[in-house]
């Protein structure tokens, strides 16, 4: 069975996206992978060259890029039809970028706030929106599988702006799934746990590996393996659901 998949969020070496990314591929699946290197390029953790990126990723014909500002509230339709242009029809939408927002209350401004939903979230509605109108049934049963954080499992007082897009995505979930299991399209969210994509300080890298019991950090490979189980036929039974991948991080500990 292969899948015809478009992943956002494939920016960066290290990170869910490009991890998600190379684990279709790896399978046999075709991936059009969307990017936007300058929000990368304002972040601590800095942006990678895009074409290195894709060169490492080595999809040969079965990969296709576009570099897309998904705060634009026309790049979400865009994207789909530059996608279905590449490979024809798809079957898989993996919603794998973020807009990061370091924000405690007093800091939260209107402008940021717009920015992070429309990014974050409108951007996510729209890719759906998008996707399902261009869905075919298929050999392959349609997949969404979006991203959320752990805003429903303690507080994160200091990324408000974030916390309150990722919780809005993680309370559609169920609905979305409603709207278009009678497409075929199965919807689901990950919430991949505490992963190594190289953001944390050192100290906060410490503090969290305390509270991990294998010791260390969710790798990207390992979130990408739960959006491939998802995928899977055995996952042809399974909607509306948020799934916490967390490996046991006991949040008390640290």
């Amino acid at each position: 069975m292969t899948r015809t998949a478009l992943v956002t969020g494939v920016s960066r070496r290290r990170g869910i996206g490009c991890a998600i990314a190379r684990r279709l591929l790896g399978d046999g699946h075709r991936v059009f992978a969307q990017s936007w290197s300058p929000y990368d390029e304002t972040e601590p953790w800095g942006a990678d060259p895009i074409d290195e990126v894709l060169a490492e990723l080595d999809g040969g014909a079965r990969l296709a890029h576009a570099s897309a500002d998904l705060a634009s509230a026309e790049a979400p339709a865009d994207l789909v039809r530059r996608a279905v242009s590449a490979f024809g029809p798809l079957d898989t939408l993996v919603v794998n970028h973020a807009r990061s927002s370091v924000a405690a209350l007093p800091e939260v401004t209107a402008g940021e706030l717009d920015l992070v939903w429309a990014v974050n979230v409108r951007a996510t509605l729209l890719l759906v929106q998008a996707f399902a109108a261009q869905y075919r049934p298929a050999a392959s049963p349609g997949r969404v599988v979006l991203f959320t954080s752990g805003q429903h499992l303690a507080p994160m007082a200091g990324e408000i702006p974030y916390a309150a897009s990722k919780g809005a995505l993680h309370q559609l979930t169920l609905t979305l799934s409603d709207a278009l299991i009678e497409q075929g399209i199965t919807v689901n969210c990950v919430n991949p746990g505490p992963t190594d994509t190289g953001w944390a300080s050192d100290e906060l890298a410490r503090s969290v590996g305390r509270a991990l019991p294998r010791g260390r950090w969710n790798s990207p490979a390992e979130a990408a393996g739960v959006v491939a189980l998802l995928l899977s036929p055995d996952a042809n039974t399974i909607t509306g659901r948020v799934i916490d991948a967390e490996a046991g991080f006991r949040r008390w500990k640290m």
